[in-house]
């Protein structure tokens, strides 16, 4: 039964702020500027604009402009300090470890903090959504910075107060002192005072030395986990407002697909059902769907009455598409040279042929879906041309944009509220159930709350697109790797690669193979694909570590010393952000062969060790993997070593740790279980008994150790996953000799 939440139309407080706020938009600029200001009901009001500071240095060249980032920081004369989270909560903890960085700098204690959500303003915040792991970097100098000159303005407060030198000041949880005379005045006091005073340049302000840390670096639970654990209403499921009906829509069991036809007025005689009609949509996939709505006097009824409904449809040609005839398709191009050639250094043909040793192989991984536990859902009311949405999604701005354009009306008239979001994992980077509310509440008059089954979850998603690849290596005599021949058969929309399904030229062993090739062929696709936790590296890792580990195998070499040879000098290679970096990709080996006792001991028959290493996302991480195989083909996890180089610091060590395992785990749950099939262009799964989770029975104990490195900190939802797949397929590999290089992984061919 879903839990309620009553909401009124921007009836807290702080919502009221944010709004008054936006009706007076600051001007872009390339400067960085703070305003300050009295906030309600006395205290200190920071906003904050740094369009200048928007990117750390680590994210390198970003596509479209620089990220604008804005925060709020009000003191209230109680001493109590309200830090507002931008970005959403998908589960990775920014609303609690974004306030920490202010928090920090503003030097009080965290038990003085609370923090709120923000509504959507990017004139405010910049831009606000959570994916790529970029939260870290993003905002993990510009954060501080306000926290720093909040800091300084109180000091200078103090300072005026008592009529002494700023220097003879000091501050600490939530204070100012001074020194030589021991006053102390508590920041809720002077916030007035502060608040009027003119705005320090937060190029220059002090920040403080890292071993002076009191909240960054230290574990914080996350601000809404007791919430979490009780029940209480967070999500986005959740919502209630007031008058609110209940929505279903049945698009076209064919991604394309249109309505022809339906027994709506047979659906509206059924009980509680106020309305059902066909909205004409669009078959681009990238906007409102076609399909048909049923809105009723609760979910029950709408999703009950949906049951009866009897729709014609015309399913275009993506009817013709399934997974049987895309396997068939890809043996076929793979036997063929590639149709385009994405990287090709030195005499790759040559090599092969003087190798001394040569392996080939067929690697292939299915379409994914991402099974988020809370279903797509959004509540949205649409009234005199003004909208209020509320949505648990990772992308709200262009969500927004989406609505205003289909619905006719400005984006200055739609206001977004964030919602928790019950785990996102890229599919909520597309908004397609907030149009479709949107739309659906513009027809109907009323406010609406659109919620999706588990079976419009699982065959209406945006999948991680499966892939073939077909590969040749040559070792010399020596047991070098001197050749790597790639032929990456994968699919198309209107030409190019689909959405995440691409394959960098320069994805490693690039740059450290001297005769290597990459080509690519593409099939037709009219399955929507997007991004999925570490986009593209989740699938491509599994391939490229497992034939790295198969060459070490044919060269007899240990494979995790065959890794940081291949590794060779410390060096930059180009790559994805700023590049990869060999030393940090070494560390992390040489780390995680310290922390397991890699090849120190005997194991019990039928049971390995496996390694990866990989770079995602500006993280580095290698992990080991040990696994038993019953004579049954069962495979069973013992334990996981992970070590990541994440940069100079962990800002909430706790998380940190919980966001490694639950990566890992979801790197498991893929390599064992998940597959998407197409059949006559539909999905046949359709819940978790077809598409599991990772069960709590085989969630491994996860080590995990973090190197500090002289690197900007970036963030951890990505960067863990994609080694943990190949290190699990290379750990059955030395448990049975047997190779896998099909997902998800069938125990079937593991039997004794």
């Amino acid at each position: 039964m879903l839990r309620e939440r009553q909401l009124s139309n921007s009836s807290n407080r702080s919502a009221k702020m944010q709004m008054l706020a936006a009706s007076a938009p600051l001007r872009a600029s390339r400067r960085n500027f703070l305003k300050a200001g009295v906030a309600a009901g006395g205290g200190l009001l920071l906003s904050c604009a740094l369009p200048g500071l928007a990117k750390a240095a680590a994210m390198g060249p970003t596509e479209g402009t620089s990220a604008v980032l804005n925060a709020f920081v009000r003191i209230a004369p109680d001493n109590v300090v309200t830090i507002m989270a931008k970005n959403p909560e998908i589960g990775q903890g920014v609303k609690t470890m974004l306030p920490m960085l202010i928090a920090e700098e503003l030097d009080v204690d965290w038990a003085q903090v609370r923090t709120e959500q923000a509504l959507l303003n990017p004139t405010l915040y910049g831009r606000q959504h959570a994916g790529g792991s970029t939260s870290t970097p993003q905002n993990w100098d510009p954060l501080r910075r306000i926290g720093a000159a909040g800091r300084q303005m109180l000091v200078t407060a103090a300072a005026r107060r008592w009529n002494v030198p700023e220097s003879e000041c000091e501050t600490a949880s939530g204070q100012v002192r001074h020194t030589p005379t021991g006053r102390t005045v508590s920041y809720g006091t002077l916030a007035s005072d502060a608040a009027t005073l003119p705005v320090p340049d937060l190029k220059k302000v002090r920040l403080k030395d890292p071993k002076d840390y009191k909240i960054i670096g230290h574990s914080i639970p996350g601000v809404d986990s007791s919430k979490v654990v009780r029940g209480e209403p967070l999500f986005g499921i959740d919502t209630v407002a007031p008058g609110m009906l209940y929505a279903v829509f049945q698009k076209c069991p064919v991604f394309g697909g249109k309505v022809v036809g339906a027994n709506l007025d047979a659906i509206k005689s059924l009980p509680g059902v106020h309305h059902a009609f066909v909205v004409e949509g669009t078959t681009n996939l990238n906007g409102l769907m076609p399909g048909v709505a049923i809105v009723a006097d609760s979910w029950w009824r709408a999703d009950k009455a949906r049951r009866r409904l009897d729709v014609k449809w015309d399913e275009g040609a993506t009817g013709q598409q399934s997974s049987a005839g895309f396997e068939r398709q890809a043996a076929e191009l793979g036997a063929k040279a590639p149709a385009q050639v994405l990287r090709n250094d030195g005499d790759v043909a040559a090599a092969l042929k003087s190798a001394a040793h040569m392996i080939e192989a067929a690697y292939s991984y299915p379409f994914i879906a991402h099974g988020a536990l809370e279903p797509m859902n959004c509540t949205a009311k649409v009234q005199d041309g003004r909208a209020e949405i509320w949505a648990p999604t990772q992308n709200p701005e262009p969500g927004r944009a989406l609505v205003a354009k289909t619905l006719g009306i400005d984006e200055k008239d739609i206001v977004v509220h964030m919602t928790r979001v019950g785990g996102g994992f890229g599919r909520r980077l597309a908004n397609d159930y907030m149009v479709e509310a949107a739309w659906i509440a513009k027809v109907a008059g009323v406010p609406v709350k659109l919620v999706w089954n588990r079976a419009d979850d699982i065959q209406h998603d945006i999948y991680r697109p499966g892939g073939w690849h077909f590969l040749k290596g040559g070792l010399d005599g020596n047991g070098r790797l001197v050749a790597w021949q790639q032929h990456f058969v994968s699919f198309s929309r209107n030409g190019k690669f689909a959405p995440s399904a691409d394959l960098s030229a320069d994805t490693f062993p690039a740059g450290r193979v001297a005769n290597l090739s990459y080509g690519a062929s593409l099939i037709p696709l009219g399955v929507p694909t997007g991004p999925l936790r570490a986009p593209g590296d989740n699938a491509l890792a599994f391939v490229f570590q497992s034939f790295i580990d198969e060459m070490a195998h044919e060269a007899g070499k240990d494979p995790l010393q065959f890794q940081i040879d291949l590794l060779g000098r410390d060096e930059m290679l180009p790559g994805k952000g700023a590049g990869f970096n060999t030393a940090r990709a070494r560390g992390v080996l040489e780390k995680v062969r310290e922390v397991s006792g890699w090849g120190q001991r005997k194991l019990p028959s039928r049971t390995g060790q496996g390694v990866a290493v990989y770079y995602s996302h500006l993280g580095y991480f290698a992990e080991i993997v040990e696994a038993a195989v019953a004579e049954n083909g069962a495979v069973k996890i013992n334990q996981v070593w992970a070590v990541g180089d994440i940069g100079s610091q962990i800002i909430n060590p706790t998380a940190a740790v919980n966001m490694t395992q639950g990566a890992i785990l979801d790197g498991f749950a893929e390599a064992l279980h998940q597959q998407i099939t197409i059949e006559n262009g539909r999905v046949v799964q359709a819940n978790f008994d077809t598409f599991p989770l990772l069960r709590m029975s085989q969630a491994a104990p996860i080590e995990v150790h973090f190197l500090k490195t002289d690197n900007s900190p970036t963030g951890l939802g990505e960067p863990p996953l994609p080694a943990a797949i190949p290190a699990l397929c290379n750990a059955i590999f030395a448990a049975t000799g047997k190779r896998i290089r099909t997902l998800p992984i069938d125990t079937a061919v593991l039997k004794a």
